[in-house]
């Protein structure tokens, strides 16, 4: 079992991430499948004895970088797929390479126009041009998101948020009476007040480390196994 990720800056706050969450990543990786598909239609016209422009020849050079920086991600995504990269540079390539077909197909339309073409309004490059900007929120958004994932342990209890996309929910010690630990990776809150609540880790990244890391957080507490055989 690998080790629970915690933050350098924090080590009381802990990123969390979906049992799944290996898998995800990869299948986000299938969506860089769009900009190459791209890529490939935009050497189309060369292949066909058009005359390369500066367009064209940045479009190859940022799609070799993507190249590069495709392997390199699939080669990170295999060994470390629980560390995000302050900034994803396949995500910026992407990004480049649909903003710079938009730009093409946007110049040729234009040409066409001044050439006597009737003039009119083409989506094609908005999508693009849209399509890039998602990219480029992906490339410096996605550590962020993963941030707001995380169980944090502190002097007054913990909190967890699982998901990003969630409220941020707070436990007190002052409000708990005991923590029992249930089955592999689930854990019973029993409060003051009588009322019990279950909270699972089962779904998480290492659910039963990080189950076990706030028990011992608790430790000064009254903490109960419930699977541990009686004395």
């Amino acid at each position: 079992m690998g080790a629970v990720n915690s933050s350098a800056s924090d080590p009381s706050r802990i990123v969390v991430y979906h049992r799944h969450h290996a898998r995800r990543q990869r299948a986000k990786a299938l969506s860089h499948l769009v900009p190459a598909l791209v890529l490939l239609s935009s050497l189309l016209p060369l292949l066909q004895g058009e005359a390369p422009s500066w367009v064209t020849a940045a479009e190859i050079g940022v799609g070799a970088a993507y190249v590069v920086l495709l392997v390199r991600e699939l080669r990170h995504l295999h060994h470390h797929p629980h560390h995000r990269a302050a900034v994803e540079w396949l995500e910026i390539a992407g990004a480049g390479i649909l903003a710079l077909e938009g730009y093409h197909i946007w110049h040729r339309h234009h040409e066409a126009e001044a050439a006597g073409a009737p003039a009119r309004f083409h989506v094609l490059p908005w999508l693009y041009w849209g399509g890039a900007l998602v990219y480029v929120g992906l490339a410096f958004g996605l550590r962020h998101l993963d941030a707001r994932r995380h169980l944090h342990l502190h002097a007054e209890g913990f909190s967890l948020r699982p998901n990003p996309l969630v409220p941020l929910r707070h436990w007190r010690w002052a409000d708990i009476d005991t923590l029992v630990a249930v089955g592999p990776a689930d854990l019973l809150i029993r409060y003051r007040s009588g009322r019990e609540e279950r909270l699972s880790f089962a779904h998480l990244h290492e659910g039963p480390a990080l189950r076990e890391q706030l028990l011992q957080h608790a430790a000064g507490g009254p903490v109960h196994d419930e699977n541990e055989e009686p004395a």
